[in-house]
């Protein structure tokens, strides 16, 4: 039988949280005119996070891989402090270390990316030379 709510039963929220392995906790996330955003907090930030880093790297540059591994660490901090202690973080608390993730990880996976095909095509060059 077909859901009543054609926007919830969508591609967005059907995909979204399995590619994020989001838990979708209705008190994690946020709602927008009375509904459900598909992701909790934390990954919607970490959504934004990785949107904004692609035109982000593209017309300024990716910060250093250093400075990219520590925007990963405060969604870590934040999670592991909430799941050991009696600590509850908030939605927007949430929100700013996804998007400091997101950014970082995407930033990172751009910058190996590069690393790679450059180390590739200089070991293909000095092949091609021998």
């Amino acid at each position: 039988m077909p859901s009543a709510d054609p926007v919830s039963s969508g591609f967005f929220y059907r995909w979204l949280p399995r590619v994020f392995g989001c838990h979708c906790r209705a008190d994690r996330s946020f709602f927008f005119r009375g509904r459900q955003l598909p992701l909790c907090a934390r990954c919607t930030g970490e959504l934004a996070g990785i949107l904004l880093a692609i035109p982000g790297g593209l017309f300024w540059g990716f910060p250093p891989a250093w400075i990219c591994g520590l925007l990963l660490v405060p969604l870590a901090v934040d999670g592991f402090i909430q799941a050991l202690t009696p600590y509850e973080s908030t939605n927007s608390r949430r929100l700013v270390t996804g998007v400091l993730f997101g950014f970082g990880l995407a930033a990172l996976f751009a910058l190996s990316t590069r690393w790679v095909f450059l180390r590739g095509a200089a070991w293909g060059l000095s092949l091609a030379g021998s």
